[in-house]
Parts: structure tokens; sequence; C-alpha cells
């Protein structure tokens, strides 16, 4: 693994509810293909990048989407099902990690998806689902 040159802070978006303090680990089901378990954990450097990953992840599994700020406890690459894929050079500030990301806080307020948008994200991930698109794990 390769420490990006990123300072943060980081953030982690999840229908998950947690405290500060807690861990956060690999080894979870993936919100996106739950028969798949990750070996990573998934972070991002953008609040809003993270409350699109909460709230992707309601719609397939339910519950209230949460987005908490992070802080990784040891070193982090960046997340190649991301950037080598769809946006090569990581704008969208996205890592990964196999050790654990500490809690630090709930984030509030962030940018939410409009009814047009859920749909088409609901309809995206039906098709990733029905294609069987892989996950660099």
């Amino acid at each position: 693994m390769v420490l990006p040159d990123e300072p943060g802070p980081f953030f982690h978006g999840t229908r998950a509810a947690v405290s500060p303090g807690d861990l956060l680990v690999a080894g979870r089901r993936s919100n996106y293909r739950p028969e798949v378990v990750m070996n990573h954990v998934c972070f991002t450097a953008l609040r809003d990048g993270a409350g699109l990953a909460a709230e992707m992840a309601v719609l397939l599994g339910g519950g209230d989407p949460h987005v908490y700020e992070v802080e990784p406890t040891g070193p982090f690459e960046d997340d190649p099902n991301v950037t080598d894929r769809k946006f090569p050079g990581n704008p969208t500030r996205s890592f990964r990690s196999t050790d654990p990301l500490r809690v630090v806080r709930e984030v509030h307020g962030g940018t939410r998806l409009t009814p047009e948008a859920v749909q088409q994200w609901t309809e995206r991930l039906i098709v990733l689902r029905e294609t069987d698109a892989g996950i660099v794990n």
C-alpha cells in the first residue's frame, strides 16, 4: 500500500449507526454487492462523496444514511474501483485501507440526492448487479 499525499479530513458513508471512537473494519459485506466480503474499508476526502455512498447503501439495504468523519489507523491507497476504472488521477479523492478507520464524529448537512437522482442510482445499481460487475478486492 502507498500512502497518498492527502491530508484529509476523511469521510465514510454507510447505513450503519456507529459512535465516535468506534472502528470501521475490513471483512464486512459490500454496500453495493452484499455477496462480496470486502478486504478493505473505503473512504473519501469529499464529504458529499461519502454522502452518496451512504445513500446508495440505504437504497440497497434500507435504513438511514450516515456520514462520519474518520481517521485512518494505518496506510491507505487510491481506491482502484473508482480511480483506475472510472476517474484516472483520483479526482473523487477515494481511498481504501486494510487497517481500521476510527470514527471521529457524525457529519450532518451535506448535499442529498434529489428524487430523480435516487431513481437514476437505483437503475445503475440494478444494472451493476445484473451484469455481475466485479469489485477489485
